[in-house]
């Protein structure tokens, strides 16, 4: 049994939001939340926010002072996820420095023209080996799993149509026009061999999540979606195969040794993916399939609708939104409640697994109460 829930999750509207500040975004994201759980802003005692990347928004005592909020607790995360975010909050709650915490990201993104050329984290060699986006060192690592293991175009290209295929049952989504294996392929490269849709999208828009003690949870008569683990890794930067994310594996193996939820338990699945590579990584290191089978497992259909494995159930950053991770846990909150409509699936354990670039990576393992 889990002593930390999520009992509110919400966003705003997302793609283009003209005008908007990142902070007025964040604001709205978290009285939409409020709302979801049937809460005040009075009701919060903690506050984590996270700072969206190249800017100088979205500090927690911007975002405490916009809400008109004095928290007992808050802090700022400047690096994307909200895997990380939600792992500082349950871990505040279970040291008694706050019992309800809003969690938030805004962003203006797309509208105000953030530059995201900027060095991969990736290596220490980043800046000599022209790693100025999250792209070049991705597409290197799906080289070397191609190298190892035979994967051909058409199979990692099973991410990116399966995802858009969950990304027309969703409403909120920016890009839902079909997306057929055929024009996939005949899509020119980016930074080979990662095409337009392998990579992420950039996007204005803003989400929130209110997390609490399960105790409290149950006095709010709606269902609560649990915690029951979560686990971070952070390699060498030039640890062998550092491309290929190791980190993975190990932080798998921690998050299962914890929660007790093996791969066997898991109903739907979200990986935060700047580009599909994290896909196809993730789904062997947390168990899935074997090394080296993910292009054969996505082929066969488990992760698209209908399958036996959903995999990003609101489209990812692909196709719904680039959000920095946070709208997965939304979609896997609304997944475990029952209220995602024509794209509900029969769940009741959801694991997210997320990462800073190539830098850090976390996992979360998330069930229904009762």
């Amino acid at each position: 049994m889990s002593d930390v829930a999520i009992v509110g999750a919400a966003h705003t509207a997302q793609g283009e939001l003209a005008g908007r500040s990142a902070n007025s975004i964040a604001v709205e994201a978290v009285a939409l939340a409020l709302a979801d759980a049937g809460l005040q802003k009075s009701d919060l005692d903690g506050l984590i926010t996270c700072q969206p990347v190249g800017t100088r928004s979205g500090t927690d005592w911007q975002i405490g002072a916009a809400l008109g909020i004095r928290p007992q607790y808050s802090a700022t995360l400047e690096y994307g996820s909200c895997n990380f975010s939600l792992h500082l909050a349950v871990m505040a709650i279970r040291a008694g420095f706050a019992s309800t915490i809003a969690l938030v990201y805004g962003a203006n993104h797309r509208t105000g023209r953030t530059d995201f050329s900027i060095t991969s984290a990736a290596s220490m060699l980043g800046p000599a080996s022209g790693y100025l986006h999250i792209a070049g060192p991705s597409a290197m690592a799906v080289r070397r799993y191609q190298h190892l293991y035979g994967l051909t175009e058409e199979e990692f290209g099973w991410i990116a149509v399966g995802q858009r295929e969950w990304a027309q049952k969703n409403p909120l989504a920016v890009f839902t026009d079909p997306l057929p294996m055929s024009e996939y392929l005949r899509m020119p490269y980016m930074v080979a061999p990662l095409r337009r849709p392998d990579i992420t999208m950039i996007s204005d828009g803003g989400v929130a999540l209110i997390v609490t003690s399960t105790e409290h949870a149950a006095d709010l008569g709606h269902p609560a979606v649990e915690i029951v683990g979560m686990a971070q890794d952070a390699p060498l930067y030039e640890e062998p195969d550092a491309l290929m994310r190791p980190m993975f594996g190990r932080c798998a193996s921690r998050l299962y040794e914890q929660s007790g939820v093996g791969p066997a338990e898991v109903d739907v699945l979200y990986v935060q993916e700047p580009t599909a590579l994290t896909v196809l990584q993730a789904l062997e290191a947390f168990g899935f399939c074997k090394e080296g089978e993910a292009g054969g497992f996505l082929a066969e259909g488990h992760t698209r609708p209908g399958g036996d494995l959903p995999v990003n159930t609101n489209g990812g950053q692909l196709s719904e939104s680039y959000m920095w991770g946070w709208l997965h846990l939304v979609e896997a909150v609304r997944q475990l409640r029952g209220d995602c409509g024509d794209r509900q699936v029969e769940a009741r354990t959801a694991l997210y697994c997320s990462s800073g670039g190539f830098a850090k990576c976390g996992a979360t393992a998330l069930r229904r109460s009762g």
